[in-house]
């Protein structure tokens, strides 16, 4: 890739700081707000559990704070994703990223997919929900579907995947944006690990990159490009 196609995207306003590790520390969160409000992330994405700590250490900052629901299967019930999203917002969340589940999808339960989505939506009031698909798990009609759905059900991003069953792909990008045609955001995630593979899903159509090595990218970016 061209050092101009490099240095040509600003990268960290489009990361979600990911700190998804089931042993991360107390300390680990602290870090991980830190390297987000010294390189201008989007949010710091945490477990529910440490949104407040977050919320904390970003007061005042520009990053927000990211957490997941249903994560990594999005098998819980819908009483316990609405619940878990509610209390994340409460505690100060102002970024959802809900697991689809992934059953009711391939089974063509289409509409309780939809009231689990839209609930949530609702209940949390401004909060920006992104639907998470894990998209290695499916086929491309599945893909489309999903997306059609989500869109529909009123949240702002649809996410490729947890990072727990394969990584983001510049095809998956390409197909979500055919489909949602620029209604809603879409987050490329897992497996991102250079510039490269950064730069090559913001062409694809990502407008929201996550991520546990934004650091080590821009790093490797300006490296690169000695910007």
């Amino acid at each position: 890739m061209a050092r101009q196609e490099l240095a040509s995207v600003e990268l960290a306003p489009l990361i979600d700081h990911a700190l998804l590790l089931p042993a991360a520390t107390p300390d680990l969160v602290d870090q991980w707000c830190a390297e987000a409000d010294r390189f201008g992330f989007a949010t710091v994405c945490v477990y529910p559990g440490q949104v407040r700590r977050a919320v904390e250490q970003l007061q005042g900052k520009s990053p927000q704070v990211c957490t997941v629901i249903g994560f990594p299967t999005g098998a819980t019930t819908s009483a316990v994703k609405l619940y878990e999203a509610q209390e994340a917002a409460e505690n100060g969340a102002t970024e959802l990223d809900v697991v689809i589940n992934l059953g009711w999808l391939k089974s063509g339960e289409t509409t309780l997919l939809h009231r689990e989505l839209a609930e949530i939506a609702e209940a949390t009031g401004q909060r920006v929900i992104k639907a998470i698909l894990e998209t290695s798990l499916l086929s491309d009609a599945e893909k489309r579907l999903a997306a059609e759905v989500c869109l529909d059900a009123g949240v702002a991003f649809v996410k490729t995947s947890t990072g727990w069953n394969g990584g983001a792909t510049v095809a998956d990008v390409k197909l979500l944006r055919e489909v949602t045609r620029g209604q809603i955001g879409i987050k490329a995630s897992g497996g991102i690990r250079t510039p490269e593979q950064a730069l090559a899903l913001v062409e694809a159509g990502a407008t929201r990159l996550g991520t546990s090595r934004g650091p080590e990218i821009l790093k490797q970016q300006t490296a690169l490009t000695g910007n």
